[in-house]
């Protein structure tokens, strides 16, 4: 199998698991206090009456912090049965049945959060999905951006058992476990630099180690002007 082939048959189990689950999926919350500090700490870069995108919304865990804040909320997924949920919980909330991947907004908003998907995009399409960010933000808007992180001898296993099965596969591919079906985890220096190639700007970091994987937490920027490069070599932290 070529590997564009074998990429999008992990996207459509990715998105088929996640509209099986839709409908008890707020059973898990997979909002930890880190999430809500740098959700928060978004919403604060919005300027009143702003908008706010939930880029791979899910359930719209966190549409009510936005919403409470009198900004404009709008979700966005490629999960019906996901967005079936949200719509239900969140019925004057603006729903786009769209992919990190597609997504078509140009300069529309102040802030854009993606939490707890990246995982779920290749490598190849991640400089696509960061441009898309970017591309929908407003100059001097936030991004925060989720990044899961796993051991490097579970990556290194995974590897070798895909490769085995005669996978088209790259390291940081897995798609065994709690995966949906499909997991990439870039190292720290390649994410940072597609982030970077994308025209952001670090502004706070944060790790947080869970049971068997942890966050990086990113909250970025996009410079009001482009700037000739952008540091990807240190991220603060507050």
């Amino acid at each position: 199998m070529d590997r564009a082939r074998w990429l999008a048959e992990r996207r459509v189990a990715v998105e088929r698991e996640y509209t099986a689950e839709g409908p008890s999926y707020d059973e898990y919350d997979p909002a930890t206090p880190v999430h809500r500090r740098f959700v928060s700490r978004l919403i604060g870069s919005v300027p009143a009456g702003g908008s706010v995108l939930d880029a791979a919304c899910g359930t719209a865990p966190y549409a009510g912090m936005v919403i409470a804040a009198g900004l404009d909320y709008v979700g966005a997924d490629q999960s019906g049965g996901m967005l079936n949920v949200a719509r239900a919980k969140w019925p004057d909330a603006r729903f786009e049945h769209v992919g990190l991947q597609e997504l078509p907004f140009e300069g529309s908003f102040d802030g854009i959060m993606c939490t707890d998907a990246m995982e779920n995009v290749p490598p190849e399409e991640w400089p696509v999905v960061v441009s898309a960010f970017a591309r929908a933000l407003r100059p001097g808007g936030h991004l925060y951006l989720t990044i899961e992180e796993i051991d490097r001898a579970q990556i290194e296993r995974a590897f070798a058992m895909l490769e085995a099965a005669g996978s088209p596969t790259v390291v940081g591919e897995v798609v065994e476990g709690d995966t949906a079906g499909y997991h990439f985890y870039p190292d720290r220096e390649r994410a940072d630099r597609w982030l970077a190639d994308a025209g952001f700007q670090p502004i706070e970091h944060a790790d947080e180690r869970l049971d068997g994987y942890g966050y990086r937490h990113l909250l970025l920027r996009k410079p009001v002007r482009s700037t000739p490069e952008a540091d990807t070599t240190r991220l603060s932290r507050r």
